[in-house]
């Protein structure tokens, strides 16, 4: 599904259409299953008018065989029609779910904005869902029409006046179902925003738990998530109590209109107008109704919280990106050359930086907030206000956003783990099984390798490097370990150097680390900035890092002091000669 001028009604008309073979073919099934439910008293009337009433044992086991017929028949078409409707439902909900993720983790970003991350987890499954299940909310609806359909006719073949109350009376239910639905499609999305939101805030409290332990902050963050939980609540608590009204109402109109079509087709038969078989068929028909009326009910519910939801999704997929697209591709083999030249964004204030290829070079920063720009800035997360960013003497703006992240890796200092063992935390999927067989084995052989072997050899020293390897040892089942959801069974410095050994397993051309040893020791942070240097020796390192360990080891460091370029020179220079940078780095 694309973005641009998306609307909640686009989506539905794109889930439905998508679906539309299963529909179809759930419907016209489902309105076999209809006609022979709503045949059944017409054919009890029969049997009564032809075989009871005029005691014929011939003519009554004839009819109970055509109505043992019509059971199977009815029986078949509903289960294999509830299924196509049911796998519709299934299939355009996940087809949705992947709309919503390619959009989230599209190269250009922005869906992202604004958006707490269990507010997209709650769009991409609870809402998601409801819009699949539209699919089956038509098509129970096409069954209801068709069921009432078959009983108008077989009324006005019965009675015309029975008939017409049932082709005029249904319309207008229709119609009042429609009205009263509309205050439960209003409060469904706002029910489901505030439990969007209060997803999101639960996700955010449990992704830090740890840093509000060591505040000691529990407290303020229950009373904050119970706060938010509780206006969730009453969210949900007036939806409820509209859809409980809406469906309450529509029954009680629903059980006056068959009250009246009884009442109608008793009188019939008194002054005998009917005969008993006909009497016994009409109040049959007027008892199915309540099916098909109660199924009308449940869709104008299902479609007004179909409707709520898809209005919602269709404003992530609506989000425009956060950055334009460029249409050039990043030109091989990379250099890895980045220059800054006027770079206005958030702390940054004109910034012209020149970073050479093949160097490491670090970046300490007086305020976190230039920091932060600068990587949003590199992993072009954000284009600047004003200015540009090269790589390469090629404009960022002008190259293709996933071709420019795989030349240049941002590695944030919050990245998140994923749950799984700690070698597919580290190498990619494709060997991460290989890498974890082959545990800690080195291969010393030389000549050519198979790429299983030179995969895993640039593993073990992407781990030895960030020290990630001491980790899987102290693990019970080493880089088989599970390390559980974003990485909680771990200690925070452990879970640093895994981050770092994933960054530098990736061997990109340019790699940007941010403060990738704040949670480990001093003596630690010294082998792994030893290990950082040594693994990436030829290839664009950028640490931004007031670490002075990790300064220490770089070619040359960049203070920004207030937006700008303060200085620059060796660590040990700047320590000696810049008063701001040993107050910035050593204080």
């Amino acid at each position: 599904m694309g973005a641009g001028e998306l609307s909640g009604r686009d989506v539905l008309a794109r889930s439905v259409k998508g679906q539309i073979r299963r529909v179809a073919l759930g419907s016209a099934l489902g309105c076999v299953h209809q006609l022979g439910e709503a045949l059944v008293p017409v054919l009890i009337g029969v049997v009564i008018d032809q075989a009871v009433a005029g005691r014929n044992a011939g003519r009554l086991a004839l009819w109970l065989g055509v109505l043992a017929v019509m059971y199977v028949t009815l029986s078949w078409s509903f289960r294999l029609g509830a299924k196509a409707g049911e796998r519709g439902a299934e299939e355009a909900a996940h087809t949705l779910r992947l709309a919503i993720v390619e959009r989230v983790l599209d190269a250009r970003g922005g869906a992202e904005e604004g958006r707490l991350p269990g507010e997209l987890a709650n769009v991409a499954t609870e809402d998601a869902k409801r819009v699949g299940a539209v699919n089956m909310a038509l098509m129970s609806g096409i069954w209801a029409l068709a069921g009432v359909t078959v009983s108008a006719v077989a009324l006005l073949l019965t009675s015309v006046t029975l008939g017409l109350i049932v082709l005029l009376g249904t319309p207008v239910l229709l119609w009042l179902g429609h009205l009263l639905s509309k205050p439960l499609e209003r409060r469904s999305e706002a029910e489901q925003d505030r439990a969007a939101h209060a997803s999101g805030v639960a996700a955010d409290l449990v992704a830090g738990l740890r840093v509000l332990k060591g505040l000691g902050a529990q407290q303020a963050a229950v009373e904050r998530y119970r706060r938010t939980s509780r206006i969730s609540l009453a969210a949900t608590l007036r939806s409820a109590r509209a859809q409980s009204w809406q469906t309450g109402l529509v029954l009680a109109l629903t059980g006056g209109f068959i009250a009246l079509i009884a009442l109608v087709g008793g009188r019939l038969a008194l002054d005998g107008s009917m005969t008993l078989g006909q009497l016994v068929s009409a109040v049959g028909l007027a008892l199915f109704l309540l099916g098909p009326l109660e199924t009308f009910a449940w869709v104008n519910a299902e479609l007004a919280q179909g409707r709520a939801s898809a209005a919602r999704v269709a404003e992530v997929l609506a989000t425009g990106p956060a950055v334009v697209d460029g249409d050039e591709a990043v030109a091989e083999p990379v250099r890895g050359a980045l220059r800054l030249r006027g770079v206005r964004l958030g702390g940054l204030d004109g910034v012209d930086l020149d970073l050479p290829a093949g160097r490491l070079t670090g970046i300490a920063v007086t305020d976190p907030a230039g920091a932060e720009a600068l990587l949003r800035c590199l992993g072009r997360e954000t284009d600047p206000e004003s200015g540009s960013v090269e790589l390469d003497g090629v404009a960022l703006t002008r190259l293709d956003p996933a071709g420019l992240r795989a030349a240049v890796l941002v590695a944030a200092h919050d990245a998140a783990l994923f749950e799984g063992s700690l070698a597919e935390n580290v190498t990619p999927e494709s060997d991460s099984e290989g890498d974890a067989r082959s545990g800690s084995r080195a291969d010393s052989q030389d000549g050519d390798a198979d790429p299983l072997t030179t995969d895993s050899r640039l593993t073990e020293r992407a781990m030895a490097a960030a020290r990630a390897d001491e980790v899987a040892e102290s693990l019970p089942h080493g880089t088989a370990t599970d390390v559980g959801e974003g990485g909680r069974s771990l200690s925070g410095g452990q879970r640093q150097r895994v981050l770092l050994a994933r960054a530098l397993r990736a061997a990109p051309p340019v790699l940007v680390v941010h403060d990738p040893t704040t949670a480990v020791d001093t003596v630690t942070e010294a082998r792994i900035a030893s290990g950082l240097r040594e693994f990436r020796q030829g290839r664009t390192t950028i640490v931004v890092t007031n670490s002075p360990a990790l300064l220490a080891v770089t070619d040359h460091v960049i203070l920004l002091d207030a937006g700008r370029v303060g200085a620059e020179g060796t660590h040990a220079d700047l320590v000696r000669t810049d008063a701001t940078y040993r107050t910035a780095v050593l204080a």
